[in-house]
């Protein structure tokens, strides 16, 4: 009898431990998910009870809280140099960055207990980090009001996060503690794999899950096409076998997703667009807002598996690419900065709908758009999912920002960018950019007035840079993040996020009375000058009659005009 008590005890072991760490989401029978600091609590207690999971506290957030990390290791080891010696595939998961879609943060749950209690195990070469909840402000800010529309759970988080921002557009601008905390998590982890779990809004569909990958154009070189080829349609096959019909990000808003739709572009403003900088293999889950709450959770869950199933099996593949990957992006010539949609390629999928019509509304008595689901259908629609590049930029030998400009240099610096400081004051021969002309959002998006459609001219100069200044080198892994962010033409630029804006003000002038003397004398000792205004008056009647308008001519086009007005403040070495 006795060699059968052991086994027993054991059984009944586990099975008190699962009891014991079960989640609100269960205890709820699926309707409810947890507050912030339950969260907190719940890993904080899976970490006591469990070699195989570790919670790390991060950096600090607008919440006045840090954020926690989540290593999930079958041989308990959480140090990420240590795991990237062990040939470890990293899976970054983030939950949370809308709490009022915690569908990750539950379903995250749910996975880390089924691991240490053995009932779902991942492989050894396979380590998770999980943001548990990553909005910890938006999370603080409960309301059974939020996302009205969304089938549960019962409460929910705020979109905006404690300064009021979309976290989901502050990867590259870090306007937020919790983009500058991601950011560091980033890079000590170097994830093989990002997921940042979400839920969606839109039209009504048969579909419990969809998904946003890493633009494969987009990513580009061999990773896109492994991305285009191999991984994304095997997670098709994968949650095929689970009972999840997939689809691609249903990117419509109308009531014709049935004749296809293009899809969705992730921008280094993203999770997906920025992990693309880096050279790893991104994705953004979205479960479908009318779908029940334990629907969506199940689904991401078997998603998540979805992830570790196929990053293990291709394990040695995927570590190739992103090796490969950033070697080549070292001693790239050329990076493309601009990418339109080409909707004569696409490919097609099987889409299931509902039916979509038109009635009178009973709010305003106009026509109101509904979906039958009296009348679900399948249909093959087509994606138009074709990025090709648009305009590509040389990379120069280095970019040289004066040490002023030390908000970029900061964001440069978080990014693990390698540069140095001159040691003394350098005169060198740079290539300068002066902004010719450029449009502005005329209303704020994410505390920034966009700026977009930016021309530039080039010039090679000289300049005297001063004891400090930065010196970046393009030799590194980072060339992509740095052309992305430094080109002031790229659509994510820093210069796109207003961080360079003041360059864009004129800050020397004149009073015109004084000045009138004197620019009546530059002319007569400057005949070439006078004659070009004189042209100048001759083909455009309104700048003849306007006497201010001529003066101040004079004086932009004289010695005295200041010449870093409009002078982009980050210079290219050819």
């Amino acid at each position: 009898m006795r060699k059968f008590c052991l086994p027993v005890l054991l059984m009944t072991s586990v099975s008190l431990f699962s009891q014991a760490i079960t989640t609100k989401f269960e205890q709820s029978g699926g309707k409810e998910s947890p507050t912030y600091h339950e969260i907190v609590n719940w890993w904080q207690k899976l970490d006591q009870q469990s070699g195989k999971v570790k919670m790390l506290t991060m950096g600090m957030t607008d919440a006045g809280f840090p954020l926690h990390l989540v290593i999930v290791s079958n041989d308990g080891d959480y140090n990420f140099e240590s795991l990237h010696k062990k040939n470890k595939r990293i899976i970054l998961i983030n939950n949370g960055i809308h709490p009022g879609e915690p569908d990750g943060i539950d379903a995250s749950m749910l996975m880390a207990r089924d691991i240490v209690t053995n009932k779902y195990k991942i492989p050894d070469n396979i380590v998770l980090a999980i943001i548990p909840v990553y909005n910890i402000g938006g999370c603080l800010n409960r309301s059974a009001n939020y996302r009205i529309d969304q089938n549960g759970p019962k409460e929910k988080g705020f979109r905006g996060n404690s300064q009021n921002l979309d976290l989901n557009r502050d990867f590259i601008k870090c306007d937020s503690r919790e983009a500058r905390a991601f950011t560091e998590i980033f890079h000590l982890a170097d994830p093989d794999v990002f997921v940042d779990n979400h839920v969606s809004d839109g039209a009504d569909y048969q579909h419990v899950m969809t998904l946003l990958t890493s633009q494969h154009n987009k990513l580009g070189g061999v990773m896109g096409d492994f991305m285009d080829k191999q991984f994304e349609p095997a997670l098709y096959s994968l949650m095929k076998e689970k009972g999840y019909d997939l689809v691609p990000y249903v990117n419509s808003f109308g009531d014709t997703p049935e004749n296809g739709w293009p899809e969705y572009w992730d921008s280094p403003r993203y999770g997906s667009g920025y992990g693309t900088l880096w050279h790893t293999f991104s994705f953004v889950p979205e479960t479908h807002m009318l779908k029940p709450y334990d629907q969506r959770v199940k689904s991401t869950y078997a998603l998540m598996q979805s992830f570790i199933e196929f990053t293990a099996k291709n394990s040695e593949q995927i570590k190739k690419l992103r090796e490969q990957t950033k070697q080549a992006v070292k001693s790239a010539v050329e990076f493309p900065i601009s990418w339109a949609l080409d909707r004569s390629q696409f490919k097609e999928i099987t889409y299931k709908g509902y039916e979509a019509g038109h009635k009178p509304s009973e709010v305003s008595g106009l026509p109101r758009l509904y979906y039958d689901r009296n009348k679900p259908f399948e249909k093959t629609v087509k994606i138009f999912n074709y990025f090709p590049p648009k305009s590509f930029i040389k990379k120069p030998a280095a970019y040289i920002i004066p040490q002023g400009w030390w908000k970029v240099i900061e964001l440069l610096k978080l990014n693990k960018v390698q540069m140095s400081q001159f040691k003394k004051d350098t005169t060198i021969g740079v290539e300068v950019y002066k902004i010719d002309d450029y449009k502005t959002a005329p209303r704020q998006y994410e505390m920034h007035h966009l700026n977009s459609d930016v021309k530039v001219t080039a010039s090679q100069q000289k300049i005297s840079f001063r004891k400090g200044d930065w010196y970046i080198p393009m030799n590194q892994e980072a060339n992509r993040f740095l052309i992305e962010t430094l080109e002031p033409q790229a659509e994510d630029s820093y210069f796109a996020w207003n961080y360079f804006d003041a360059i864009l003000g004129q800050k020397e002038g004149y009073s015109a009375y004084a000045f009138e003397d004197i620019a009546a004398e530059y002319l007569k000792t400057n005949p070439g000058m006078k004659s070009q205004l004189e042209q100048k008056r001759a083909a455009d009647t309104a700048f003849a009659n306007n006497g201010r308008a001529q003066l101040n001519w004079v004086y932009q086009n004289s010695p005295w005009f200041e010449p870093v007005y409009s002078q982009y403040p980050v210079y290219r070495i050819k």
